[in-house]
């Protein structure tokens, strides 16, 4: 099996809670040339009328101009890494377990599979928990 997990920068921006709240921001980032391939929104739990919105790669000047100019600015938590590999029966379920055995709590995990193949983002509250699980996946790879 064959997996790699990656840091993803994050950008961030809180957003208006009606219809049409991230989409003005999504446009000026498409019209920078922007090719995003993390796009996470929710309401925020402790402002009423309001969202986050959460978006990956920005990696030209160009849109990390239009970013800011959109009220987007990059953060550092929580931590999300990339993670992608080879799909098999069950690694979801091995993964998450031996993350558990390791003492590592999870802010958040979204996984999809396409084609065989597996790709999605898991948060971590700190760097040092993102790295043991890179490691984990590594070992399990190996296995």
């Amino acid at each position: 099996m064959s997996f790699k997990m990656q840091r993803v920068h994050v950008f961030h921006a809180e957003v208006d809670d009606k219809p049409g709240g991230i989409a003005g921001k999504l446009k000026k980032l498409a019209e920078s040339g922007a090719h995003l391939e993390y796009v996470y929104s929710q309401r925020s739990i402790s402002k009423p009328g309001m969202g986050d919105l959460y978006v990956a790669p920005l990696k030209t000047n160009a849109e990390i101009t239009a970013a800011k100019s959109v009220g987007l600015h990059e953060v550092g938590d929580p931590i999300v890494m990339r993670v992608e590999g080879d799909d098999k029966t069950g690694l979801g379920g091995r993964l998450t377990q031996a993350w558990e055995m390791a003492g590592i709590n999870l802010h958040g995990l979204v996984m999809s599979v396409i084609g065989g193949r597996f790709v999605g983002y898991a948060t971590f509250d700190s760097v040092a928990d993102a790295n043991r699980a890179a490691t984990i996946l590594a070992e399990l790879g190996t296995a």
